[in-house]
């Protein structure tokens, strides 16, 4: 089963998979929030003018692009900045600067893998650089750095890093990221029954105006350690945007309504499934990560 927030499995064309599950519930999340923020700052801005929101997102620039779909008509002061851009953080500072010489705020959406220099990352076990556990978050280090090179309005720049929000929030969910997962994972379970090992299930969209999706398989071989980038000719030529052809691609995997979050007594209500566990065959499992002390 494919599954990822950041969007990154398969190839550049699109052709193996179109989007994993886990990444229409994400952008709907950055679409939501950026309209609620901008409505924050709209009120708060001749204090705080500058308000920087770190994405997830290490190298790929798809969560933090959705940020776009809160504002698909470009009315927000809204600067997305992506790994994959490239912009030095005085090239950012001129940016901002300008958007607050015409609008008088900004808002900006970073990737956390946006280079900001040395932030101190730590490391997992596989050598990624951890942001969320980072002595200085990417925000921050924006946000120092605008404040400190001064801004063209009054007031100070201020940030948020939702965290681990961006990928466990139901409330945000994308009734049509729900749908296609829970049909991706019937496809990968015939999948096994009829064609045994060695397959993903994948989510292939149709051709047309009117979207829609097929569900097929993909041989592991083709997908096995790959990494989708964000494609370059979706970065809009000023390089703090990204165009209408990712709108495009992207506005059919948020939905249009709200999921169904039962409640008991005022608190969400989760599945629970029991434990119930085939007699092990293999080999103790030992995390990579596993430490004795």
């Amino acid at each position: 089963m494919p599954k990822t927030i950041d969007n990154d499995v398969g190839d550049s064309a699109f052709k193996l998979i179109d989007h994993t599950p886990g990444y229409g519930s994400v952008a709907r999340y950055w679409a939501l929030n950026v309209q609620n923020a901008d409505q924050e700052n709209r009120g708060s801005s001749p204090a705080d003018p500058v308000l920087v929101m770190q994405a997830m997102g290490r190298k790929i620039g798809f969560i933090p692009a959705a940020a776009r779909l809160a504002d698909p008509n470009r009315q927000m002061p809204l600067l997305i900045l992506l790994k994959e851009a490239g912009l030095s953080m005085e090239a950012v500072a001129d940016t901002v600067n300008e958007t607050l010489k015409a609008h008088g705020r900004a808002l900006i959406v970073v990737s956390e893998g946006f280079d900001v220099g040395d932030i101190g990352a730590r490391k997992d076990s596989f050598g990624h650089t951890m942001f969320g556990a980072s002595g200085t978050t990417v925000q921050q280090a924006m946000v120092n750095y605008l404040n400190e090179v001064g801004l063209a309005a009054a007031g100070s720049a201020r940030g948020n890093v939702p965290g681990t929000d961006q990928r466990h929030n139901m409330i945000y969910a994308s009734t049509v990221d729900m749908e296609e997962a829970y049909k991706a994972g019937q496809k990968a379970a015939l999948i096994a029954a009829q064609d045994g090992s060695g397959y993903m299930a994948t989510i292939l969209r149709q051709p047309g105006e009117i979207y829609g999706v097929t569900y097929d398989k993909v041989g592991l071989e083709l997908v096995a350690n790959s990494e989708r980038s964000f494609p370059a000719e979706w970065i809009a030529a000023n390089g703090v945007d990204v165009t209408d052809e990712f709108v495009a691609y992207a506005r059919p995997l948020i939905g249009d309504g709200w999921p169904s979050i039962p409640l008991i007594d005022g608190r969400q209500r989760f599945a629970r499934i029991a434990p119930i566990m085939a007699a092990q065959t293999l080999p103790a499992y030992v995390p990579q990560a596993y430490r004795t002390t």
